[in-house]
């Protein structure tokens, strides 16, 4: 394919699992970067305030930001992003948390291009 028939748009996927070591820490930062968010209306400031208070995966999401991930990345500009978290039980070992499953294909298709080299 010539680069005028392939996409100029690429997703990337990224699961991240974080351990909360220091709640009182993410939620102080968390609460900190709302109060500094001025193009935040202050009807949303306050639920924002509460939910990172209540929910330490909330904090996370006000802390975690796609644009900070790939803003230096040479070539390529954010044209969308979304992203969420939630608070779930881990256990490193089951299969659930197998991080290569969706990866399958890829894994496939880069070892064979690995092989004609």
């Amino acid at each position: 394919m010539s680069t005028d028939e392939t996409s100029r748009f690429v997703r990337l996927k990224v699961e991240l699992v974080l351990e909360i070591s220091d709640e009182e820490a993410l939620t102080g930062a968390a609460l900190q970067r709302v109060a500094e968010d001025g193009s935040m209306p202050d009807e949303e400031r306050a639920h924002a305030e509460d939910a990172v208070q209540e929910d330490e995966a909330e904090a996370i999401a006000y802390l975690v930001d796609p644009f900070d991930l790939v803003g230096d990345v040479p070539g390529a500009e954010l044209v969308q992003a979304s992203w969420s978290s939630e608070q779930v039980d881990y256990d490193p070992d089951s299969p659930d948390w197998d991080l290569d499953e969706d990866d399958g294909d890829a894994d496939d298709a880069r070892g064979a291009d690995e092989e004609r080299a």
